[in-house]
């Protein structure tokens, strides 16, 4: 059996793999650690139709002798879904209040809402609670939308410009023990709300700098999936010490763990970035 990739041949050797679907999933596997997807499939020649697809991943290898796979880069299909989404939220944000009622119900159906829900889960999220609850505003999705737009289309220079605001929330918690043992309760809250929203960023961030190529150092890499469990855990130890409010032991987590990690992080990202381009 031949297996082409982009009109590549692909030189591998099956192992246990039986059937279509079994060879097909490795390679979508495989395909999506490099950062791609599979946009379309060539059995024998024929293109599948999507309602084909569970027909045709049953096949056996046997009865098969070409497999050829089309491929589309994530970053680019996050970014038409992007375009997509914002063509959306203006056809929503014009209805009446009837149709916009029933305007989630064929969303949710899209190409574009499969994707948001596979691929950026949070902002999936934000589209449900403006499309369906209305409980965030149009405007305010949008504001969301176009950020991580502009992280898809330029995440060194969206790296670059969080420097700052990586600093100032720095400081923020470590003074948050202060805060707290002053009485200002809103001050506090808010300093919590920045540092998620903030670690949510640059996370966002990391995902397209690593999906598009610009971290190719392997132990690079490690470092910073190890640098991200690790604040993972802090994080939570964090929202559970808030949720209990034992503002001492959340006073020292901020101080003393998520502050300096947050820096850490957002350095080492930087420089296994520096290998392909200068911020």
């Amino acid at each position: 059996m031949k297996i082409k990739i982009n009109e590549n041949d692909l030189d591998v050797k099956l192992d246990n793999e039986k059937t279509a679907g079994e060879v097909i999933a490795n390679i979508g596997s495989w395909l999506s650690d490099s950062g791609h997807r599979i946009s379309e499939i060539c059995v024998n020649g024929q293109v599948i139709a999507s309602s084909k697809i569970d027909e045709t991943f049953k096949k056996e290898i046997k009865d098969i002798e070409s497999i050829s796979i089309q491929t589309a880069a994530v970053a680019e299909l996050t970014a038409a879904c992007i375009i997509n989404l914002l063509e959306d939220i203006k056809e929503y944000d014009g209805l009446n209040f009837e149709k916009k009622t029933v305007f989630f119900n064929e969303w949710e159906k899209s190409a574009t809402a499969a994707f948001l829900h596979a691929e950026i889960p949070d902002l999936y999220a934000f589209c449900v609670s403006t499309f369906s609850r209305g409980d965030m505003a149009v405007n305010t999705l949008v504001s969301i939308t176009e950020e991580i737009q502009r992280e898809v289309n330029e995440p060194l220079k969206e790296l670059e410009k969080l420097e700052q605001i990586v600093n100032e929330i720095c400081e923020k918690l470590i003074n948050l023990p202060l805060d707290i043992q002053t009485g200002k309760d809103i001050q506090a809250a808010k300093t919590i709300q920045v540092f998620s929203a903030v670690t949510e960023k640059l996370l966002r961030i990391f995902r397209q700098v690593d999906i598009q190529g610009y971290m190719t150092d392997t132990e690079g890499k490690k470092k910073l999936f190890a640098l991200i469990t690790e604040f993972g855990k802090i994080i939570k130890d964090l929202q559970e010490s808030y949720e209990k409010k034992d503002y001492v032991l959340v006073g020292d987590l901020t101080e003393y763990e998520a502050s300096p990690k947050l820096k850490e992080l957002y350095i080492v990202i930087r420089e296994n970035c520096q290998n392909k381009t200068e911020l």
